[in-house]
Protein backbone atom coordinates (compact mmCIF):
# COMPACT_ATOMS: atom_id res chain seq x y z
CA UNK A 1 0.00 0.00 0.00
CA UNK A 2 1.12 3.36 -0.95
CA UNK A 3 0.62 6.86 -1.22
CA UNK A 4 -0.62 8.18 -4.19
CA UNK A 5 -2.63 11.62 -3.48
CA UNK A 6 -2.69 14.18 -1.04
CA UNK A 7 -5.10 17.64 -0.99
CA UNK A 8 -6.51 19.94 0.96
CA UNK A 9 -10.12 21.88 0.90
CA UNK A 10 -10.67 24.79 2.51
CA UNK A 11 -14.14 25.02 4.01
CA UNK A 12 -16.19 28.05 6.28
CA UNK A 13 -19.72 28.39 7.83
CA UNK A 14 -20.88 32.01 8.50
CA UNK A 15 -22.79 32.02 12.18
CA UNK A 16 -26.00 33.72 12.25
CA UNK A 17 -26.29 37.11 14.04
CA UNK A 18 -28.24 35.52 16.83
CA UNK A 19 -25.85 32.97 17.00
CA UNK A 20 -22.85 34.71 17.60
CA UNK A 21 -20.84 34.96 20.76
CA UNK A 22 -18.09 37.37 22.20
CA UNK A 23 -15.29 37.34 24.01
CA UNK A 24 -11.61 39.25 24.55
CA UNK A 25 -11.07 37.49 20.75
CA UNK A 26 -14.04 39.31 19.37
CA UNK A 27 -17.46 38.40 18.16
CA UNK A 28 -17.15 35.19 16.47
CA UNK A 29 -18.71 35.71 12.30
CA UNK A 30 -17.92 32.46 10.79
CA UNK A 31 -15.81 29.22 11.41
CA UNK A 32 -13.10 28.27 8.79
CA UNK A 33 -11.48 24.56 9.00
CA UNK A 34 -9.70 22.53 6.36
CA UNK A 35 -10.13 18.86 5.28
CA UNK A 36 -7.08 17.22 4.73
CA UNK A 37 -7.20 13.89 2.52
CA UNK A 38 -4.48 11.32 1.98
CA UNK A 39 -5.12 8.70 -0.82
CA UNK A 40 -3.47 4.84 -1.42
CA UNK A 41 -3.24 3.18 -4.84
CA UNK A 42 -5.41 0.21 -2.74
CA UNK A 43 -8.40 2.87 -2.46
CA UNK A 44 -8.00 3.39 0.78
CA UNK A 45 -8.85 7.23 2.03
CA UNK A 46 -7.97 8.84 5.36
CA UNK A 47 -9.27 12.56 6.49
CA UNK A 48 -7.64 14.80 8.77
CA UNK A 49 -8.51 18.62 9.26
CA UNK A 50 -6.29 21.77 10.07
CA UNK A 51 -7.26 25.23 11.99
CA UNK A 52 -5.21 27.58 9.98
CA UNK A 53 -5.80 30.04 7.43
CA UNK A 54 -7.39 27.83 4.85
CA UNK A 55 -5.85 29.01 1.52
CA UNK A 56 -2.50 28.97 3.41
CA UNK A 57 -2.75 25.42 4.89
CA UNK A 58 -3.85 23.83 1.21
CA UNK A 59 -1.02 25.84 -0.49
CA UNK A 60 1.59 24.20 2.12
CA UNK A 61 -0.14 20.60 2.34
CA UNK A 62 -0.30 20.26 -1.69
CA UNK A 63 3.06 21.94 -2.29
CA UNK A 64 5.46 21.72 0.27
CA UNK A 65 4.36 18.59 2.37
CA UNK A 66 2.70 15.95 -0.17
CA UNK A 67 5.35 15.18 -1.82
CA UNK A 68 6.92 13.95 1.24
CA UNK A 69 4.48 11.44 1.71
CA UNK A 70 3.85 10.68 -2.06
CA UNK A 71 5.16 6.87 -2.48
CA UNK A 72 5.22 6.16 1.09
CA UNK A 73 3.69 3.64 3.14
CA UNK A 74 0.63 5.12 5.07
CA UNK A 75 1.11 2.72 8.25
CA UNK A 76 4.42 4.35 9.35
CA UNK A 77 3.10 6.97 11.01
CA UNK A 78 6.14 7.67 13.16
CA UNK A 79 8.42 8.23 10.26
CA UNK A 80 6.16 9.98 8.22
CA UNK A 81 5.45 12.37 11.28
CA UNK A 82 9.39 12.85 11.34
CA UNK A 83 9.40 13.27 7.77
CA UNK A 84 7.26 15.86 7.45
CA UNK A 85 9.31 17.75 11.03
CA UNK A 86 12.77 17.23 9.95
CA UNK A 87 11.84 18.06 6.17
CA UNK A 88 14.97 17.68 3.83
CA UNK A 89 17.37 16.50 7.11
CA UNK A 90 14.62 13.16 8.03
CA UNK A 91 16.89 10.64 6.72
CA UNK A 92 20.10 12.13 8.99
CA UNK A 93 17.56 12.87 11.91
CA UNK A 94 16.16 9.07 11.70
CA UNK A 95 20.38 7.67 11.29
CA UNK A 96 21.13 9.48 14.32
CA UNK A 97 18.62 9.06 16.69
CA UNK A 98 17.59 12.87 17.27
CA UNK A 99 15.62 15.66 15.80
CA UNK A 100 16.77 18.02 13.22
CA UNK A 101 13.61 20.04 12.22
CA UNK A 102 12.74 22.23 9.58
CA UNK A 103 13.06 26.25 9.77
CA UNK A 104 9.16 26.64 9.40
CA UNK A 105 8.55 23.94 12.11
CA UNK A 106 5.83 25.89 13.90
CA UNK A 107 2.84 28.03 13.25
CA UNK A 108 0.68 27.09 10.07
CA UNK A 109 3.32 24.25 8.77
CA UNK A 110 3.02 22.41 12.09
CA UNK A 111 -0.71 22.71 11.75
CA UNK A 112 -1.13 21.26 7.99
CA UNK A 113 1.54 18.22 9.62
CA UNK A 114 -1.15 17.45 12.60
CA UNK A 115 -3.89 17.58 10.08
CA UNK A 116 -1.97 15.04 7.80
CA UNK A 117 -0.94 13.23 10.84
CA UNK A 118 -4.95 13.03 11.87
CA UNK A 119 -5.69 11.89 7.88
CA UNK A 120 -2.75 9.09 8.15
CA UNK A 121 -4.43 7.64 11.59
CA UNK A 122 -7.83 7.75 9.97
CA UNK A 123 -6.53 5.94 6.86
CA UNK A 124 -4.33 3.36 9.14
CA UNK A 125 -7.24 2.45 11.17
CA UNK A 126 -9.65 1.95 8.15
CA UNK A 127 -6.77 -0.23 6.27
CA UNK A 128 -6.60 -2.33 9.54
CA UNK A 129 -10.32 -2.34 10.37
CA UNK A 130 -10.45 -0.91 13.85
CA UNK A 131 -11.09 2.54 15.47
CA UNK A 132 -7.76 4.69 16.33
CA UNK A 133 -7.88 4.42 19.93
CA UNK A 134 -7.94 0.67 19.72
CA UNK A 135 -4.27 1.03 17.64
CA UNK A 136 -3.00 3.24 19.84
CA UNK A 137 -3.49 0.89 22.93
CA UNK A 138 -6.94 2.23 24.23
CA UNK A 139 -7.72 2.08 28.11
CA UNK A 140 -11.58 3.10 27.93
CA UNK A 141 -14.96 3.06 25.96
CA UNK A 142 -16.22 6.27 27.37
CA UNK A 143 -14.87 9.67 29.17
CA UNK A 144 -16.77 12.28 31.40
CA UNK A 145 -17.63 15.34 29.05
CA UNK A 146 -17.61 19.26 30.08
CA UNK A 147 -19.98 21.30 28.68
CA UNK A 148 -17.47 24.12 27.38
CA UNK A 149 -19.76 27.90 26.84
CA UNK A 150 -20.06 30.31 29.33
CA UNK A 151 -20.50 33.45 27.16
CA UNK A 152 -23.56 35.06 28.60
CA UNK A 153 -22.98 38.81 31.00
CA UNK A 154 -23.81 38.73 34.10
CA UNK A 155 -26.07 37.14 36.25
CA UNK A 156 -27.40 35.17 32.65
CA UNK A 157 -24.64 33.04 33.35
CA UNK A 158 -26.76 31.66 36.09
CA UNK A 159 -29.11 29.96 33.21
CA UNK A 160 -26.88 29.60 30.60
CA UNK A 161 -24.57 27.29 32.99
CA UNK A 162 -27.57 25.94 34.69
CA UNK A 163 -28.79 24.49 31.12
CA UNK A 164 -25.97 22.73 30.87
CA UNK A 165 -26.02 21.03 34.08
CA UNK A 166 -29.66 20.26 33.21
CA UNK A 167 -28.14 18.44 29.97
CA UNK A 168 -26.39 15.94 32.55
CA UNK A 169 -22.61 17.38 32.40
CA UNK A 170 -21.18 17.39 35.57
CA UNK A 171 -18.56 19.67 34.33
CA UNK A 172 -18.77 22.69 32.67
CA UNK A 173 -16.49 25.77 31.35
CA UNK A 174 -16.73 29.41 31.13
CA UNK A 175 -15.25 32.67 29.70
CA UNK A 176 -13.89 35.08 31.70
CA UNK A 177 -14.61 37.36 29.17
CA UNK A 178 -18.32 37.33 27.81
CA UNK A 179 -20.78 39.87 26.05
CA UNK A 180 -20.39 42.65 28.19
CA UNK A 181 -16.75 42.76 28.50
CA UNK A 182 -14.09 42.34 31.49
CA UNK A 183 -13.56 43.57 34.91
CA UNK A 184 -12.41 41.79 37.88
CA UNK A 185 -15.80 42.78 39.69
CA UNK A 186 -17.50 41.42 36.80
CA UNK A 187 -16.07 38.32 36.52
CA UNK A 188 -16.66 37.82 39.97
CA UNK A 189 -20.16 38.50 39.40
CA UNK A 190 -20.49 35.83 36.17
CA UNK A 191 -18.89 33.46 38.66
CA UNK A 192 -21.09 33.66 41.42
CA UNK A 193 -23.69 33.13 39.10
CA UNK A 194 -22.61 30.31 37.57
CA UNK A 195 -22.18 28.77 40.73
CA UNK A 196 -25.87 29.64 42.16
CA UNK A 197 -27.22 27.65 38.56
CA UNK A 198 -25.45 24.96 38.93
CA UNK A 199 -24.79 24.19 42.52
CA UNK A 200 -22.23 22.84 44.59
CA UNK A 201 -21.77 19.40 42.90
CA UNK A 202 -21.20 20.43 39.09
CA UNK A 203 -17.17 21.31 38.75
CA UNK A 204 -17.01 24.56 37.35
CA UNK A 205 -14.42 25.86 35.33
CA UNK A 206 -12.76 29.21 33.80
CA UNK A 207 -10.97 30.59 30.73
CA UNK A 208 -8.97 33.52 30.07
CA UNK A 209 -8.30 32.65 26.58
CA UNK A 210 -3.80 34.12 27.48
CA UNK A 211 -5.64 37.81 27.94
CA UNK A 212 -5.03 39.02 31.81
CA UNK A 213 -1.68 39.72 32.81
CA UNK A 214 0.22 37.96 35.68
CA UNK A 215 -0.79 40.59 38.21
CA UNK A 216 -4.46 40.47 36.87
CA UNK A 217 -4.95 37.25 36.77
CA UNK A 218 -3.28 36.57 40.68
CA UNK A 219 -5.81 39.55 41.95
CA UNK A 220 -8.70 37.51 39.96
CA UNK A 221 -7.59 33.85 41.30
CA UNK A 222 -7.52 35.34 44.61
CA UNK A 223 -11.19 36.92 44.12
CA UNK A 224 -12.49 33.61 42.99
CA UNK A 225 -10.80 31.35 45.42
CA UNK A 226 -14.20 30.66 47.39
CA UNK A 227 -15.85 29.23 44.19
CA UNK A 228 -13.90 26.38 44.03
CA UNK A 229 -13.32 26.18 40.48
CA UNK A 230 -11.40 23.14 39.18
CA UNK A 231 -9.04 24.62 36.84
CA UNK A 232 -8.08 28.10 35.27
CA UNK A 233 -7.20 28.25 31.62
CA UNK A 234 -4.87 30.01 29.99
CA UNK A 235 -4.99 32.79 32.26
CA UNK A 236 -2.04 34.74 30.71
CA UNK A 237 -0.22 34.62 27.47
CA UNK A 238 1.13 30.59 26.33
CA UNK A 239 4.05 33.38 25.49
CA UNK A 240 5.13 33.77 29.18
CA UNK A 241 5.72 29.81 30.64
CA UNK A 242 7.50 32.08 33.59
CA UNK A 243 4.55 34.14 34.52
CA UNK A 244 1.96 31.41 33.95
CA UNK A 245 4.43 29.54 36.79
CA UNK A 246 4.31 32.63 38.95
CA UNK A 247 0.41 32.59 38.79
CA UNK A 248 0.52 29.07 39.72
CA UNK A 249 2.37 29.30 42.86
CA UNK A 250 0.04 32.49 43.77
CA UNK A 251 -3.57 30.36 43.87
CA UNK A 252 -4.58 26.77 44.71
CA UNK A 253 -6.72 27.03 41.75
CA UNK A 254 -5.31 24.16 39.57
CA UNK A 255 -3.66 26.15 36.11
CA UNK A 256 -4.55 24.72 32.80
CA UNK A 257 -2.92 25.57 29.47
CA UNK A 258 -1.18 24.39 26.23
CA UNK A 259 -4.14 24.46 23.37
CA UNK A 260 -1.60 27.06 21.62
CA UNK A 261 1.98 25.48 22.41
CA UNK A 262 2.99 23.24 19.37
CA UNK A 263 5.11 20.17 20.03
CA UNK A 264 6.57 18.12 22.77
CA UNK A 265 9.27 20.49 23.50
CA UNK A 266 7.07 23.34 24.17
CA UNK A 267 4.90 21.28 26.54
CA UNK A 268 8.47 19.85 28.10
CA UNK A 269 9.10 24.14 28.67
CA UNK A 270 5.91 24.27 30.23
CA UNK A 271 6.21 21.01 32.69
CA UNK A 272 9.94 22.18 33.72
CA UNK A 273 9.07 25.44 34.83
CA UNK A 274 5.72 24.32 36.91
CA UNK A 275 3.57 26.27 35.32
CA UNK A 276 0.53 24.06 34.93
CA UNK A 277 -1.57 21.40 36.70
CA UNK A 278 -3.44 20.37 33.53
CA UNK A 279 -2.16 20.04 29.67
CA UNK A 280 -4.43 20.84 26.82
CA UNK A 281 -2.83 19.56 23.46
CA UNK A 282 -4.78 20.60 20.66
CA UNK A 283 -4.74 17.60 17.87
CA UNK A 284 -4.81 20.49 15.46
CA UNK A 285 -1.55 22.63 17.10
CA UNK A 286 0.32 20.07 18.94
CA UNK A 287 1.54 17.55 15.75
CA UNK A 288 -1.34 15.44 15.59
CA UNK A 289 -2.53 12.30 17.08
CA UNK A 290 1.55 10.67 16.91
CA UNK A 291 2.51 14.01 18.90
CA UNK A 292 -0.04 13.67 21.49
CA UNK A 293 0.56 10.63 22.70
CA UNK A 294 4.27 11.55 23.17
CA UNK A 295 2.91 14.85 24.90
CA UNK A 296 0.70 12.71 27.31
CA UNK A 297 3.63 10.41 28.41
CA UNK A 298 5.25 13.69 28.88
CA UNK A 299 2.74 14.93 31.27
CA UNK A 300 2.28 11.64 33.14
CA UNK A 301 6.09 11.64 33.75
CA UNK A 302 5.46 14.45 35.45
CA UNK A 303 2.64 13.85 37.22
CA UNK A 304 0.18 15.59 35.22
CA UNK A 305 -3.46 15.09 33.98
CA UNK A 306 -4.45 15.46 29.66
CA UNK A 307 -7.36 17.00 29.30
CA UNK A 308 -7.02 17.69 25.21
CA UNK A 309 -8.75 21.05 24.07
CA UNK A 310 -11.53 19.59 21.13
CA UNK A 311 -12.67 22.63 18.87
CA UNK A 312 -13.08 23.60 15.62
CA UNK A 313 -14.63 20.88 13.43
CA UNK A 314 -16.10 17.55 13.82
CA UNK A 315 -12.88 15.93 12.26
CA UNK A 316 -10.55 17.22 15.31
CA UNK A 317 -13.11 16.81 17.70
CA UNK A 318 -13.76 12.74 16.62
CA UNK A 319 -9.10 12.87 16.44
CA UNK A 320 -9.70 14.06 20.11
CA UNK A 321 -12.25 11.45 21.75
CA UNK A 322 -9.92 9.00 20.36
CA UNK A 323 -6.94 10.20 21.95
CA UNK A 324 -9.23 10.58 25.06
CA UNK A 325 -9.71 6.82 24.90
CA UNK A 326 -5.79 6.27 24.53
CA UNK A 327 -4.59 8.15 27.04
CA UNK A 328 -4.29 6.53 30.94
CA UNK A 329 -4.01 10.33 32.19
CA UNK A 330 -6.66 12.18 30.55
CA UNK A 331 -9.71 12.72 32.43
CA UNK A 332 -11.96 14.55 31.04
CA UNK A 333 -12.70 15.99 27.05
CA UNK A 334 -14.34 19.54 26.35
CA UNK A 335 -17.71 19.38 24.82
CA UNK A 336 -18.04 22.65 22.78
CA UNK A 337 -21.66 24.41 23.46
CA UNK A 338 -21.20 26.84 20.71
CA UNK A 339 -23.12 27.15 17.18
CA UNK A 340 -20.56 25.73 14.62
CA UNK A 341 -21.79 23.26 12.13
CA UNK A 342 -18.27 22.59 10.78
CA UNK A 343 -18.28 20.92 14.20
CA UNK A 344 -21.34 19.03 14.40
CA UNK A 345 -22.94 18.60 11.22
CA UNK A 346 -20.01 17.62 9.06
CA UNK A 347 -20.43 13.61 9.40
CA UNK A 348 -23.79 11.61 8.86
CA UNK A 349 -23.32 10.25 12.25
CA UNK A 350 -23.75 12.48 15.51
CA UNK A 351 -20.95 12.06 18.36
CA UNK A 352 -22.15 9.66 21.07
CA UNK A 353 -22.63 11.87 24.05
CA UNK A 354 -25.13 11.17 26.74
CA UNK A 355 -25.88 12.39 30.53
CA UNK A 356 -22.49 14.21 30.17
CA UNK A 357 -20.36 10.80 28.90
CA UNK A 358 -18.68 11.04 25.22
CA UNK A 359 -18.63 7.31 24.33
CA UNK A 360 -15.57 6.19 21.69
CA UNK A 361 -17.29 4.86 17.75
CA UNK A 362 -16.59 1.59 16.77
CA UNK A 363 -16.11 2.08 12.89
CA UNK A 364 -12.83 1.92 11.76
CA UNK A 365 -10.53 4.96 11.18
CA UNK A 366 -12.23 8.15 13.05
CA UNK A 367 -15.41 6.10 13.04
CA UNK A 368 -17.41 8.88 11.03
CA UNK A 369 -18.94 9.41 7.49
CA UNK A 370 -18.42 12.70 6.01
CA UNK A 371 -22.01 14.59 4.43
CA UNK A 372 -21.94 14.28 0.54
CA UNK A 373 -23.20 17.14 0.95
CA UNK A 374 -20.08 19.09 2.64
CA UNK A 375 -18.39 21.06 -0.07
CA UNK A 376 -21.56 22.54 -1.31
CA UNK A 377 -23.25 23.29 2.09
CA UNK A 378 -19.51 24.84 3.52
CA UNK A 379 -18.13 26.42 0.86
CA UNK A 380 -14.92 28.64 1.58
CA UNK A 381 -15.68 32.01 2.41
CA UNK A 382 -12.60 34.66 2.65
CA UNK A 383 -12.49 37.06 5.50
CA UNK A 384 -11.97 36.92 9.75
CA UNK A 385 -13.68 34.41 11.70
CA UNK A 386 -13.76 37.62 14.38
CA UNK A 387 -14.02 40.51 14.27
CA UNK A 388 -14.34 43.61 16.68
Amino acid sequence: MRITDVRAVPLSNRIPEEKRHRTDLGTKVKTDTTLVFVETDDGHRGVGASLGNPPTIQSIVEHELAPLLKGEDPLYTERLWEKLYNGSRWKPSLERGYSQPREDRRGLTLEAISGLDIALWDLKGKALDQPIYRLLGGVRDSIRGYASGGWAPGDEAEAEMRGYADQGFDAVKMRVVGKDGFSIENTVRRVEAARRGIGDDVELMIDAHGSLDVSTAIRLADRLEPYDLAWFEEPISPDDHAGLAEVRRATTIPIATGEREWTRFDFQSLFAQGATDIAQPDVSRAGGITEIKRIAALASAHGLRVAPHAWGSGVLVAASIHLAMAIPNCHILEVGQAHMPLMTDLFEESFDIRDGRVYAPDEPGLGFTLREDLMDRFEYEEGPEYVF
